[in-house]
């Protein structure tokens, strides 16, 4: 069965000619048919446009008919760019940005966009223009965000690629959440996805989400800008974190994981240590909740500029709250935030001296139930509770440092729990070794979600 093949081996079908790349795509649209009405993963179908392409893309490329799901924010000539708000009904994307034109020279051939959170600014995929993406692992729980449908989608086997962003742990949360892999690149190493931003330029990285680490580790590659170099992983040093940024231990169900996960390391002889990196923790709590209360303010002034007064009863409470919280905001408290982020390179120098990577959770808890993070909740509350759960992923996005987040383990109460793996800019390559060898040492590949039984 076609669902069952990652993206590599749906290629070798078309390179040695046992099906046509149509075939891929038709096998594509009738998982989405039959799997996304329980999971609602997939805000857009392009079947026509999937299909025309699918029969003029060039065989000689590497992915030559290999569907894929665009993020809802990511721009694509003639393609809705909804960014999972109201106050984008009718707009559609016209440019096309080196990391989709790249895509499109790999034959691959996007059959639709996946779901996600208004404008990507919470971590559940739960937007009131769509309503809940559902977790394919238990449908009563929250898919993660802001990458939601993308994850699910690749999860339960619709399209073997989607397309993700991470400005705070947007592909890791999900794919945490959803038990595939998520990948953020450093800084600076993929190719432009959108136009100029100063939130996104310092904080989001893009990539493809894959179920192996081979899908994985090939689209890292090859829609990097920056060069690489080829890592061994014989001899790794692993300090194991347990504190979030909010300094706090994870749930005894999420810490289970990442003890299972070090001693995993240690079987492949590597050195695996308890040590908590010597970082500013609160300092660059407070840097993210400005940068994150700036990033929903600048959203929402942009909204009122081209809607007036229709903008705030189109706009969720979630993205209203963070507006309000960067208004009480001043110049000082953006320039402290600058300042802690400068702060965290410095701070690492020595520890990177004693050790080459970072095991951590991606978040505080297993997927929570829907609700629990939805985005029309009293704002304080879902503040506080929003930050408690996702609170291990922003530094690397500050930091500008690459983030693995592997299915190695499902959690005691039967929901995924990704551990993630973490280093500093630049060294993706180490991070993607790290992950093959974890992935022949405890394959994750025939764990599927109960929703993928629906095909």
């Amino acid at each position: 069965m076609i669902a069952a093949l990652d993206a590599h081996a749906q290629a070798a079908l078309v390179r040695s000619g046992e099906v046509p790349p149509f075939a891929l795509v038709e096998a594509a649209m009738e998982r989405i048919e039959k799997v996304d009405p329980a999971v609602n993963a997939v805000s857009h179908r392009a079947f026509d446009h999937a299909l025309e392409a699918s029969r003029q893309v060039d065989r000689a490329a590497p992915m030559a008919g290999v569907p894929y799901l665009l993020k809802a924010s990511l721009e694509y000539p003639d393609f809705p760019m909804l960014s999972g708000s109201r106050t984008r009904a009718g707009t559609t994307g016209k440019a096309r940005y080196p990391f989709t034109a790249r895509l499109d020279a790999a034959g691959l051939i996007p059959c639709g966009m996946s779901t996600m959170p208004e404008f990507g600014l919470i971590g559940t995929g739960e937007a009131l223009l769509y309503r809940p993406t559902r977790n394919p692992w238990d449908l009563t729980r929250s898919s993660g965000g802001s990458s939601s449908g993308a994850a699910v989608a690749v999860a339960t086997g619709m399209v073997p690629f989607a397309t993700g962003s991470d400005g705070g742990g947007s592909i890791r949360i999900p794919a945490s959440h959803c038990g595939i892999i998520g990948f953020k690149p450093s800084r600076g190493w993929n190719l432009r996805a959108r136009g100029a931003s100063l939130a996104d330029d310092l904080l989001t990285s893009d990539g493809l989400y894959g179920r192996t680490m081979r899908d994985t580790a090939w689209a890292a590659r090859f829609l990097r800008s920056q060069p690489g170099e080829t890592k061994t992983t014989d001899t790794l040093r692993v300090a194991v974190s347990l504190k979030g940024l909010d300094g706090l231990q994870p749930d005894p169900a999420v810490a289970e994981v990442i003890g299972k996960a070090a001693a995993l390391c240690e079987t492949l002889g590597w050195r695996v240590e308890l040590c908590e990196p010597p970082i500013d923790r609160g300092a660059l709590s407070r840097a993210f909740d400005v940068l994150w209360s700036y990033g929903g303010g600048e959203v929402v002034d942009l909204c009122r500029a081209r809607l007036g007064t229709q903008a705030d009863s189109l706009l969720e409470p979630w993205t209203l709250g963070l507006a309000r919280r960067r208004d009480g905001m001043t110049a000082d408290d953006l320039a402290a935030a600058l300042s802690a982020i400068a702060e965290i390179d410095r701070s690492l120098d020595a520890f990177w001296q004693k050790y080459d990577v970072v095991l951590s959770p991606v978040t505080s808890s297993t997927p929570p139930p829907l609700g629990v993070l939805a985005p029309d909740r009293e704002f304080d509350g879902l503040w506080n509770d929003h930050f408690r759960h996702v609170n291990y992923t922003q530094l690397q996005n500050m930091a500008g440092y690459p983030g693995l987040s592997l299915p190695l383990f499902m959690a005691s109460d039967g929901l995924p729990a990704g551990a993630m793996f973490w280093t500093g800019r630049g060294g993706d390559d180490q991070l993607l070794a790290l992950g093959t060898v974890l992935e022949e040492a405890q394959p994750w590949a025939g764990r599927r979600p109960q929703a993928a039984n629906l095909i």
